[in-house]
Parts: C-alpha cells; sequence; structure tokens
C-alpha cells in the first residue's frame, strides 16, 4: 500500500537510531534516514572482487630478488600483516554488535552491505597471500609479533569493549555514550585514521609503477572504507542530534583524547613501517598527512580540529574517486562475467 505524507511523517516521527521499540525493524518502508539507503546505493554501484585485479607483474617483481628494496617489501609485509587482521577485527565489531544495537532497518540494510565488503577486503589479503606466495602464518601473526601492530588492534579492542559485552544495552544516557564512544572508535579512528597511512605508503607504490596489483586493490579497499566511514559519521552524528544530553563536554573530550592517542599510535607504526625515506615518502611527511585527516575526523563529528596542517599528499583524495573501467582490458570484469554464465 502506499502511504499518503501525512502518513509518512507520523511513521518517521516515531523513528529513531537506538532505542526505538514502536518501529518493526523488518519494516523498512517509509524511509526516515534515507543517507543510508543512499549509502548501499553506493556500496552496489562500486562492487569488487579481488580476482578480477590482475597479479602477473606483482609475482614477477615479487619473485625478482633486484625488482624491490628490502624497505619496499618491509613496506608492503607490514600492510599486509597490519590490514589482514585488521579487516576482520572490523568484521566482528560490525557483524556481533554493531548490527545488533542499531535496530533501524535502512541503516541495517548498509550494515549487511558493509559487511559483505569487509568479507571482500578479507579476501583480498588471502588472495594476495596466496598469489604471491607469501607465508600466511608470517602476515596473520605480525599483530601479535610487531608491537606497533598490536598496539593499535590492543587500543581499538579496548574502545570498542563495551558493545561487545552480551549484556550491553543502549538504554539511558551513560549506555548511548558508550555506544557511540565505541562507535567512534570503530568508525573514526580503526577505519578513519589506523587505516590511512598504510593506505598513503601502498598507493605510493602505485603511482611508482611498483606492485600495481596489490596497489589497485588497496585503492579499491580505500574507495570502500571512505564510504564506510562516511555512513559511520552519519550514524553517530544522527544518534547526537537525536540525544543531545549525551553530549557533554566530559563525553567529547574523552572522544578528542582518543583520536589524538590515535594519531600517536599510527605515526609509530608508520615509523616501524618506514625507518628510511622511500616513495617520496619520509617520516615527516606520512605524520603530518596522519595530523591532517585526524583535523578532518575531529570536524566531521563536531569537535574542533588539533593540529592544523595541511594535506602533504593531494593525490589521495584523487585516488578514491577510482574508475573500475581503467583495467577494461588487464581483469575480468563482474558485470561480463555473469553474462558469460547464461544459459539459453
Amino acid at each position: 500500500m502506499a502511504y499518503s505524507e501525512e502518513e509518512v511523517q507520523k511513521l518517521n516521527g516515531r523513528k529513531t537510531i537506538l532505542n526505538c521499540s514502536t518501529t518493526d525493524p523488518n519494516k523498512i518502508l517509509p524511509m526516515k534516514y534515507n543517507w543510508a539507503r543512499e549509502f548501499y546505493k553506493t556500496g552496489i554501484a562500486n562492487n569488487w572482487t579481488p580476482d578480477e585485479v590482475n597479479m602477473q607483474k606483482d609475482v614477477e617483481m615479487w619473485m625478482d630478488p633486484k625488482a624491490l628494496t628490502e624497505d619496499e617489501r618491509r613496506l608492503v609485509m607490514w600492510n599486509m600483516g597490519f590490514f589482514s587482521t585488521a579487516e576482520s577485527l572490523t568484521a566482528n565489531n560490525l557483524v556481533l554488535s554493531v548490527y545488533k544495537h542499531v535496530t533501524n532497518p535502512e541503516c541495517r540494510q548498509y550494515l549487511l552491505r558493509q559487511a559483505f565488503e569487509e568479507a571482500i577486503h578479507t579476501d583480498t589479503f588471502i588472495y594476495c597471500c596466496d598469489t604471491l606466495g607469501l607465508d600466511p602464518d608470517e602476515v596473520y601473526s605480525m599483530y601479535e609479533k610487531i608491537p606497533s601492530i598490536k598496539a593499535k588492534d590492543d587500543f581499538v579492542i579496548d574502545l570498542t569493549k563495551s558493545i561487545l559485552d552480551p549484556n550491553f544495552s543502549t538504554e539511558g544516557t551513560e549506555n548511548m555514550q558508550k555506544f557511540v564512544y565505541d562507535l567512534v572508535g570503530f568508525y573514526v579512528i580503526m577505519e578513519g585514521i589506523f587505516f590511512y597511512a598504510g593506505f598513503a605508503m601502498m598507493l605510493s607504490m602505485l603511482r611508482q609503477n611498483k606492485m600495481i596489483g596489490v596497489g589497485e586493490q588497496f585503492q579499491f579497499i580505500l574507495r570502500d572504507e571512505s564510504v564506510h566511514l562516511d555512513f559511520g559519521v552519519h550514524l553517530i552524528n544522527t544518534i547526537v542530534e537525536e540525544n543531545p544530553e549525551i553530549w557533554t563536554p566530559e563525553f567529547k573530550k574523552s572522544l578528542r583524547d582518543n583520536i589524538i592517542k590515535s594519531v600517536e599510535l599510527e605515526i609509530a607504526y608508520a615509523e616501524d613501517c618506514l625507518p628510511r625515506g622511500i616513495l617520496g615518502l619520509n617520516m615527516e611527511t606520512v605524520g603530518q598527512y596522519v595530523k591532517h585527516i585526524a583535523d578532518r575526523r575531529l570536524e566531521r563529528i563536531n569537535l574542533e580540529k588539533e593540529y592544523g596542517v595541511e594535506n602533504p599528499f593531494p593525490w589521495m583524495s584523487e585516488i578514491i574517486d577510482l574508475k573500475k573501467e581503467k583495467n577494461f582490458f588487464e581483469t575480468r570484469v563482474t558485470e561480463y562475467q555473469s553474462g558469460g554464465m547464461l544459459e539459453w
């Protein structure tokens, strides 16, 4: 049945992101949060899988002892080690916790799409390990053996521990604050800061025509993560808008302190990955980039920026706007794969 404008306003007037007992989470229409629907459609339009990317040149380069320096190989391995486990951590938080507490149906639809994309990202590192012949035990245990990687993972696990409690509820001001606190740790810090030094390093290799297959996969992941971050910011800001009592000076300071601490951890990780300057990168510029994006994250959730520095890598913004057709003659494209399997 079609709803009248009056009925839509009445139904949507009762909808909230959290603690909405009057809305059936299975009843997606009429929609109130149209931004969630737009993020879902963007995710569908961005669909990709790792085996679309041709890795032949990467295999040749990785097997050639003279093609990459020791520092370049270190950079690749450190980022493979962090991202391979970070994507699993992200997926677990999303499926086990965030989906449970965000009961709005249109937001849940996007969360399902995001969970699928996290599975694609996890599959990407399986594909890279298999294709390059990397030791999976080495890659997947780096989060335990490399202190700078472990420090980032431990920090995020601690930030998001409330919503992993099976008895946690979002009822009440204090619990809503805990939930938003965890969402900031999950979306703003993990996906919005902890991934970005790695993105800059790996995409610098791509710009130098080194490990271009791996670089293109990181490019696809970066495009997805930029949408995840944008959804997370809308989610956080909407919860605060609907529950302004949670936005106290003390709460804002705790969020701000966590973001500043995450910058310190990300810079320490970048120093570990990049002990000497390579590929036009050095620790000063990578650190400046991390501070620049942290300022942007702070402003997106209506907190004052901290660092006031310029973006040393303006090309990173251009890379996010990836056109899939760029690989038309080099890779298998899913749209054509599907058509090729039709039986008439």
